[in-house]
């Protein structure tokens, strides 16, 4: 799919707020509301734009430590990476999750209520699971930027 100037400007204020209004989108991008609509359609249709979401503050729901955690696996053939895949996939406080190259094969950003969960987290995901060599945490003492917005200039 071709993604011309517009959609780009499209694309980057819904980064910001989907909840802008099409007429504010089209005014700001130079284009009519029906065509705006359009654009959007075919972008999510071809999956430019995967999500729409809303970002919840972690302390308002008690979720308020968040750790950057990297996991060294024991094998990495890919029976036993796709189960490992799948079991992160599974896990909800697992919020964001990285397949890398170098010292770790896998970097994750973890949320839990308290250091108490964060326990729990670990002796489920890591401790049973022989597969799993090594894993070290940092604690994030603050969220200094937090964002999935792509650079579409």
């Amino acid at each position: 799919m071709k993604i011309d100037n517009q959609d780009l400007k499209l694309l980057k204020i819904l980064q910001l707020d989907t909840r802008t209004s099409l007429d504010r989108i089209a005014e700001e991008v130079g284009l009519s509301s029906v065509s705006v609509h359009r654009r959007l359609k075919r972008l999510r249709d071809n999956h430019v734009i995967s999500a729409e979401v809303a970002i919840v503050s972690p302390k308002a729901v008690g979720q308020a430590m968040t750790f950057v955690v990297s996991v060294e696996l024991e094998r990495d053939n890919l029976d036993y990476l796709s189960r490992f895949k799948t079991k992160i996939k599974k896990e909800s406080r697992i919020q964001q999750c990285y397949y890398v190259t170098g010292e770790a094969d896998f970097i994750m950003i973890v949320t839990a209520k308290d250091i108490e969960s964060f326990d729990a987290f670990t002796q489920n995901m890591f401790f049973d699971d022989s597969n799993v060599r090594r894993y070290k945490t940092s604690v994030v003492m603050d969220r200094t930027k937090v964002s999935l917005a792509l650079p579409l200039d």
